[in-house]
């Protein structure tokens, strides 16, 4: 089995015990040589200043490349690029450009008067300034506001012919999930890079109550294994095994590059990474 490619994903802490927990987690996972970490954005923007300085922190003290999460929720088109141009300064030329949820309380996205309407005109804008590498969402089952796969599929394109150069997955339990829309992808002529993304389940109550409210879906077989493990105590062996087996499936797949939610939580996702073949790269000290 092929060795993958890995990157991770963060979000940025609202306190100090959160920016040690933050601190840990990328001393377990930077020596492992990620591709990229992200960091990201808080549902309506809530961590737009926490989230920029997690990203240059990052940068400045870890050594591996960085991506910003940018939305665009609840900000004006200038003040959004003004932002973009705070991560050239500094360096930062990878953006995850999203839409965004909803702030808390409201049912549905509404565009600021003044800001962009869909990740497609954000794109475009961050496009046109020639200094990022965008990549953007993409979605395996269906997005709780589209109708099927299909529509996620030509979405998806929208964003690449706007600017967008690759895509990371929403999380998925299966690895066919991933496979089947791969294939209409490029049945629909989009070539681009799409990076799975990984969820290792630290909690399938906490997973579940996720995976629902994003449109995933969760497999019967899913719940029965994690009762049974439930009753055995056995749950942290169970995610081990399954997000293990699914990575390797997608690996024989043709899947080069796995990016895993870590949920700032490194162990479940070091184990994963190392039953792959993952394993540190550099010493600590090399990179903090």
């Amino acid at each position: 089995m092929r060795t993958p490619a890995v990157s991770f994903e963060f979000f940025p802490p609202k306190s100090l015990e959160g920016s040690f927990r933050l601190w840990d987690t990328l001393g377990v996972l930077a020596p492992l040589g990620p591709d990229f970490v992200s960091v990201t954005y808080g549902a309506g923007g809530t961590t737009r200043k926490l989230t920029h300085e997690a990203v240059t922190a990052i940068d400045a003290n870890f050594g591996v490349p960085v991506a910003a999460h940018l939305t665009c929720v609840d900000a004006t088109k200038t003040e959004t690029l003004e932002i973009a141009a705070q991560y050239a300064d500094a360096g930062i030329s990878q953006i995850v450009a999203l839409r965004g949820d909803a702030p808390k309380g409201a049912d549905a996205f509404t565009p600021h008067p003044d800001g962009f309407a869909s990740s497609i005109e954000l794109i475009e804008a961050l496009a046109e300034t020639g200094s990022f590498d965008i990549r953007v969402g993409a979605y395996p089952d269906p997005h709780p506001e589209a109708a099927s796969m299909q529509d996620c599929v030509t979405f998806l394109k929208r964003k690449l012919d706007a600017g967008a150069t690759s895509a990371i997955t929403q999380f998925f339990f299966e690895a066919d999930t991933f496979f089947r829309f791969r294939d209409a992808c490029a049945a629909a002529g989009i070539d681009a890079p799409i990076i799975p993304g990984i969820l290792p389940i630290e909690d399938w109550t906490r997973a579940r109550r996720f995976a629902t409210s994003c449109g995933a879906v969760i497999p019967q077989w899913l719940d029965d294994a994690y009762a049974a493990a439930t009753r055995d105590g056995r749950e942290d062996l169970l995610s081990t095994a399954i997000c293990t087996e699914m990575c390797a499936n997608l690996i024989e797949g043709g899947v080069e590059n796995l990016h895993f939610y870590t949920l700032n939580k490194p162990e479940l996702t070091r184990d994963v990474c190392a039953a792959l073949g993952v394993t540190p790269k550099v010493a600590l000290a090399e990179v903090a």
